[in-house]
């Protein structure tokens, strides 16, 4: 089975329609999904979807386009947040230098309170990094030099030099639907490159649906056609992909029981 390493359920285009959307995961072969915080003042609501069903689970964190609009979130209460039992990842957060939502320093200032988080909780960060290489690497290393977080970059789309810097540090590589777009030669370099054991995969939906579904809302069923998409470019199976896909999910996201993933192929 594959899981979705990052999706937004709670979002309207998946949540108004969540019951159609998890039987279509479940169809397609997609056993767990982590669905991701990007407002910490919206958790409750994040929480309480992942809490109704036994393969979803959720992060805790501030995307980097909102930290202007919630400057008041500590690492304190991010910790505090994460001792729920289905909170097993923080973030996203990280640098957006492509809409510039959040003031740089205050999108870093926000980046490294989730690290402080991650590294006081031992839960990964899921960072979101984009036109923000440099910086992000930075960050990444003054950090790593105050103690160990492990983390994954996720929907990754920035440059070779990043994805080395990563996983030089001990992180992870998610790769979406991208990796399937006609222009996106330079990632599928990388995503060949990325060592079997440090590769993710994942939908980010709604967003960047994977071709053949371009164009449409993105889901976690999706997540399908990018394994499949990675597998080739690997040159391996989809089944050889998928085990190693789950081994590293469950390697990364530790607090995630395999027994979810289990229970929910004895129940399809």
């Amino acid at each position: 089975m594959l899981i979705d390493s990052h999706c937004h359920l709670d979002f309207p285009e998946l949540k108004d329609q969540l019951d159609t959307v998890l039987a279509r995961a479940g169809a397609a072969g997609v056993g767990l999904m982590l669905t991701i915080s990007t407002r910490v003042r919206l958790f409750d609501t994040l929480r309480a979807l992942a809490e109704a069903h036994d393969n979803i689970f959720c992060s805790v964190g501030t995307h980097p386009h909102h930290t202007a609009e919630e400057p008041d979130v500590t690492t304190e209460e991010l910790v505090k947040l994460a001792r729920h039992p289905k909170v097993v990842a923080m973030g996203e957060a990280g640098l957006d230098y492509h809409y510039d939502n959040s003031p740089r320093d205050v999108q870093a200032a926000g980046f490294r309170s989730h690290i402080a988080a991650s590294r006081e909780t031992g839960l990964p960060l899921v960072i979101h990094a984009r036109e923000a290489d440099a910086d992000i690497a930075n960050i990444l290393d003054e950090e790593t030099e105050k103690g160990a977080f492990p983390f994954v970059l996720h929907c990754f789309t920035s440059g070779a030099e990043l994805a080395r810097a990563g996983l030089k540090l001990g992180g992870y590589v998610s790769f979406s639907g991208v990796i399937t777009f006609k222009n996106a030669d330079e990632l599928r370099d990388i995503a060949r490159e990325v060592p079997l054991d440090r590769l993710l995969v994942e939908t980010d939906a709604p967003y960047l649906a994977p071709v053949p579904q371009r164009g449409k809302t993105n889901e976690p069923a999706f997540v399908a056609h990018t394994a499949a998409s990675l597998a080739a470019l690997r040159g391996m199976s989809e089944a050889e992909l998928a085990r190693a896909t789950t081994d590293n999910f469950f390697r990364l996201f530790r607090k995630v029981p395999r027994a979810a993933l289990k229970s929910t192929a004895s129940a399809a």
